[in-house]
């Protein structure tokens, strides 16, 4: 019972997390498109997809990139939640 517990609360988390990273993902960028997925591949918990719009200077795309790197090896360092983002253009 206590597995299936640890279990569902670190589910919880991770899309909590996930719901962190996509409001913030909106807020360094209101025009992109933002996806989330849980789907686990070797040791990754979830993934974000930005997709800004075409003409979004490459610049405002480097700093996207470097926002999100930062928050989630905050993340990680929290909470041991391997979350990995990819901005596509």
């Amino acid at each position: 019972m206590g597995g299936r517990r640890r279990s569902h609360d670190r589910r919880a988390l991770r899309d909590a997390k996930l719901t962190e990273l996509m409001l913030f993902a909106k807020k360094l960028c209101p025009a992109a498109t933002v996806k989330t997925d849980t789907i686990r591949y070797e040791d990754e918990d979830g993934h974000l997809n930005v997709f800004p719009p075409p003409t979004l200077p490459e610049d405002d795309i480097e700093r996207i990139i470097t926002a999100l790197a930062d928050r989630t090896a905050k993340i990680y360092d929290d909470t041991g939640l391997f979350l990995v983002f990819a901005v596509r253009n």
